[in-house]
This record gives structure tokens, C-alpha cells and sequence, in this order.
């Protein structure tokens, strides 16, 4: 028997539709209905047990051989221990929340870059789960391929080796946290080196997100503090035509009021006023 991929069924991917649904939704400024999925059907359940060992997988990379064989067969001996029953389940009823509020087949689109890992472990999983013979070809290589992630990194997410990831994907207590990577993922294309205020700034919007006075206090803060630090570079700067083009820019950089809602838009504008400062910096020696 040969056991068919189906990543309608596999948890690690599941897991991380919802979390990219949360963060579009998150930067788009929108309620977003996958927080709520993503708490009832991953939070003390068995479905998020299960997720939990393919977090175990993917949160490992550059182990020697020994290491790499244990981690693979404890968490295959562990899926032993869940209830698959329950576990199919609560699959079906995630996809049936989903469909309520999404097109689901346009979810399961995004390219993924540990896909072949995904789908190996996946179907590990369920060969160590069933009575029935599988094509022992089908389990060597699945094996193969999950070992040659663990140890030789050539499958290893590429986008999300900056230190900032790394910081926080191994924090898995929030779910702003659980969404972090994700959100830098689709910053990284537009802002690939971001300097240390930047990141601070993207960390902190991460961090308050659902906290709206705190983010609009440290918005507030970060723009006075941005054109203080223009004039002070104003002050510097020998050519007076940059000179009125940095004042017509420290004009427009205001405080919010208090009617006014925070988006993604603002963390856009931070982002890009520290790379302006940045320029001044290095132009003004």
C-alpha cells in the first residue's frame, strides 16, 4: 500500500494556513476569523498535540546523524500515543470552520517552502499509525528526506534565518508569536535588511498588536523621537535643497489622534522614516 499526500490532512501545513490567514489579515488591518480557529482547534486538543510534533521536526536543523534518528523516531513513537480517531475529526471540522469563512482551495494555494518535509513527515506518520503493509520504498525515502532536513540544511527555510526570526519562533506561548515568522516572510522581499530600530519597531508592532493604546503610545513616541532626530540632521546636512526637502518630510510625519486606528500602513511609514535616517547618517558622515 502507498499512502497518498493529502495536505487537506497534514497538521503541519493546517496549522500554517491558519496562521498565514491570521497574518494577512493582521497587516491588512481586518478582524481576522482565523485567531478564534486557530485557538478552538489548536489549543488542547488532540489535534494540536499532534501539531506539536511536527513543531519537534521543524524547529530542528543542523543535528549529526545520531541526534537527527532520535528526534525522528521519538516523535514517531509519540504519534503512537494519539487518538487518530479524534485527531480526524477535529481535521474535519477545521475544514469545515474554514469553508465557513474562506475559500478554502484558495488557502491551500501559497507555496510552501518545506512542502516535500511536510508531506514526508505527514505520511511517516500515518504509515506508523495503520495495520495495514505500506511500500517500504515509500517509508525509506520519507525517512531519507526528513533526516536529510534535520542534518544537512538543505531544505531549511532560507527566508527565516535572520536573527529576528530566530528570536522568536522558538516562543510559541502567543499566538502573535506563532505568526512572527510568517509576517516577516512577506516583509523580507520588500525590506531585506532591515537595520536594529527597524527591527525593534517590527517586533514591537508584532508584540502589541492586539494591545491598540499601547501601539498607538509607541507610534506616537516613535515619531517625535523621528523628527527630533531630523532636525538634528537638519542641522548638519550642507545642502539646502535637501535641507527644505527634509522639512516639507518632518511636516508630514504627525502623531495620531486618538479617533485614528492604527494599520499596517504606520508601521510601513516607521520603517521607512528610520531608512531615511539612516541615509542622513551616512550622508552627514
Amino acid at each position: 500500500m502507498y499512502i497518498k499526500h493529502s495536505k487537506f490532512r497534514n497538521t503541519g501545513i493546517l496549522f500554517e494556513v491558519v496562521v498565514r490567514k491570521i497574518t494577512s489579515e493582521t497587516l491588512s488591518g481586518k478582524n481576522s476569523p482565523a485567531i478564534d480557529i486557530l485557538k478552538s482547534h489548536f489549543v488542547n486538543t488532540e489535534l494540536g498535540k499532534e501539531y506539536k510534533l511536527y513543531e519537534t521536526i521543524f524547529k530542528s536543523s543542523k543535528l549529526d546523524d545520531s541526534k537527527a534518528n532520535a528526534v525522528l523516531d521519538t516523535v514517531l513513537e509519540q504519534s503512537k500515543k494519539l487518538n487518530r480517531s479524534r485527531i480526524r475529526k477535529e481535521k474535519y471540522n477545521l475544514i469545515s470552520e474554514l469553508k465557513k469563512h474562506y475559500n478554502v482551495e484558495d488557502l491551500f494555494k501559497t507555496k510552501m517552502n518545506d512542502y516535500k518535509a511536510q508531506a514526508s513527515l505527514y505520511t511517516l506518520v500515518e504509515a506508523y499509525n495503520t495495520t495495514k503493509l505500506i511500500d517500504p520504498n515509500q517509508i525509506i525515502d520519507n525517512k531519507v528526506t526528513i533526516l536529510e532536513y534535520l542534518t544537512s540544511g538543505k531544505i531549511v527555510r532560507d527566508n527565516v534565518k535572520d536573527n529576528i526570526i530566530e528570536e522568536f519562533k522558538s516562543q510559541d506561548k502567543d499566538i502573535r508569536t506563532l505568526t512572527y515568522y510568517v509576517l516577516l516572510e512577506k516583509f523580507n522581499d520588500k525590506y531585506s535588511s532591515l537595520n536594529s530600530k527597524q527591527k525593534s519597531i517590527l517586533k514591537e508592532f508584532i508584540e502589541s498588536v492586539d494591545n491598540t493604546s499601547r501601539l498607538k503610545e509607541f507610534y506616537n513616541n516613535e515619531v517625535n523621537l523621528i523628527k527630533k532626530t531630523i532636525k538634528e540632521e537638519i542641522k548638519r546636512t550642507k545642502s539646502e535643497v535637501v535641507k527644505i526637502k527634509l522639512n516639507e518630510v518632518s511636516s508630514l510625519i504627525k502623531e495620531l489622534d486618538k479617533r485614528k486606528v492604527i494599520k499596517s500602513d504606520h508601521l510601513v511609514d516607521l520603517l521607512q522614516y528610520h531608512s531615511l535616517l539612516e541615509e542622513l547618517r551616512k550622508a552627514n558622515g
